[in-house]
């Protein structure tokens, strides 16, 4: 009669040892995952049927699949070694934006001292692009005809005065951008300027305070002037 632990597959044996692994702590070495794999393979040696012993090629590939669960093992210390490593330097790198001028997701310009900045990005080129800015009411403001704009980021100025020429009071202003080719509307993604204030490292990562704007995630960051 065959002995149950001998009817085993390779296959069983790594479920087995992949199950021991996720269950285990992060500092379960390469070295216990192997011991376990022994313990398994020579119980299975000791009780399999003498007239129908586990062939080579069976020996063969339960090896295999231990040596790429140590190699998978090895592969994650060395990219969270990898991966502390890189946290400091983002940072780093990132306080030195600070200061810094900045484009990010937005719709939002901010007029002070008769100034406004803002950008827009564009998927392709178009022959006419309009920014309309409106007050807190809503009430169109002022529209700038920038004409045809290329692909890609555009900045923007605004000199802080409505159609008719008359300064406006500073504050917050929100904007839309209106372009087109052939007639045909062309999506613009608006892009709001402020200043990096600072920058914190999260559990998601990298987040910056973008002017009023908080928890802008680097990745957001579409230029730095």
């Amino acid at each position: 009669m065959v002995n149950p632990t001998q009817t085993t597959s390779a296959s069983a044996v790594f479920a087995a040892l992949n199950g021991g692994a996720q269950a285990a702590s992060p500092a379960t070495s390469a070295a216990a995952t192997q011991s376990q794999f022994m313990t398994l393979l020579v119980t299975q040696l000791k009780n399999q049927d003498p007239l129908n012993p586990m062939d080579n090629a069976q020996m063969t590939s339960q090896m295999a699949q231990i040596n790429t669960v140590s190699g998978i093992n090895q592969l994650n210390t060395t990219l969270q070694a990898l991966s502390a490593s890189m946290t400091p330097n983002q940072t780093v790198q990132a306080a030195s934006m600070i200061g810094r001028g900045a484009l990010v997701p937005g719709g939002v310009v901010d007029l002070a001292s008769g100034v406004g900045l803002g950008g827009f990005s564009l998927p392709t080129p178009a022959d006419s692009a309009t920014v309309s800015i409106y007050n807190s009411s809503g009430a169109l403001v002022d529209a700038i005809d920038l004409g045809a704009q290329s692909a890609g980021i555009t900045k923007w100025q605004w000199n802080g005065t409505n159609s008719a020429g008359a300064t406006v009071p500073d504050g917050s202003y929100t904007f839309k951008v209106n372009a087109s080719l052939a007639g045909n509307a062309v999506a613009a993604n608006n892009l709001q300027y402020g200043l990096i204030n600072s920058v914190t490292q999260g559990a998601t990562g990298l987040t910056l305070s973008v002017g009023a704007l908080q928890n802008i995630a680097l990745t957001q960051v579409q230029q730095i002037l």
